[in-house]
């Protein structure tokens, strides 16, 4: 767990409270003690964990956030449209590192999605080398042929444009136009695309769990804060 020590207004700028210009009069609007004794001297030195605003412990130092991504919302910091980090509490929009997905939903598919501040993390959970499982549900245009099951744990099925085949993918059949599909890749629209490879086209896709980390008990656009560790 990180413990940094170094000056208020520096904890306070990178955890989005206020910009260092501001933390001033931030420490004279609010109160901001350490180890319960207020400060208003904002180049004062001190340990991350003993920082309390209004009685309050600082929010993390990094950040793992698990999201129920609702449909409509836009896994971006640039494009149009409704992005997902508005569905954060403004300091966190304004935290330094940015809060960037791991990975990406496309806008109309919905379900659980990582989102940290923690480059090195992100770039661990997303390395195809990490081989992440992630389950899905895929709602179909038409009913199954028989055969994608057999197809897609083959881990033979080429997709147009790519070099090597995909790796083998389990798949539940729920009802003949419903399935739930196991996946530990992430290749661009993947579930799309397999099931456009098997003459068939997703309607609705929905993404139970990311690794060990499942929405179930999550609403759609609800969150929460995981503890994790990079060992």
């Amino acid at each position: 767990m990180q413990n940094s020590y170094k000056r208020i207004d520096a904890h306070l700028s990178s955890l989005g409270y206020c910009t260092r210009s501001e933390s001033k009069k931030f420490l004279n609007k609010f109160r901001v003690s350490i180890s319960g004794v207020r400060v208003y001297d904002a180049t004062k030195k001190a340990y991350h964990n003993d920082i309390t605003v209004e009685d309050e412990l600082l929010d993390p130092e990094s950040l793992l956030i698990l999201m129920n991504k609702p449909s409509g919302v836009i896994c971006s910091h640039e494009d149009a449209g409704i992005l997902i980090y508005s569905l954060l509490p403004q300091r966190w929009q304004k935290r330094n590192s940015k809060i960037s997905t791991i990975g990406r939903l496309d806008m109309d598919t919905t379900g659980a999605i990582l989102l940290t501040d923690d480059g090195a993390l992100n770039h661990k959970l997303t390395s195809p080398k990490s081989e992440i499982s992630k389950i899905y549900e895929a709602t179909l245009a038409q009913p199954l042929r028989g055969d994608e099951a057999e197809i897609f744990l083959s881990g033979t099925l080429m997709l147009n444009g790519e070099k090597k085949p995909l790796l083998p993918a389990k798949m539940e059949i729920l009802n003949p136009t419903l399935v739930r599909l196991e996946i530990c890749e992430g290749r661009y629209h993947q579930v799309k695309r397999m099931f456009g490879a098997v003459g068939n086209k997703v309607l609705k896709l929905h993404r139970l769990n990311f690794g060990t980390f499942s929405i179930e008990d999550l609403n759609p656009a609800e969150y929460r804060i995981i503890n994790y560790s990079m060992d």
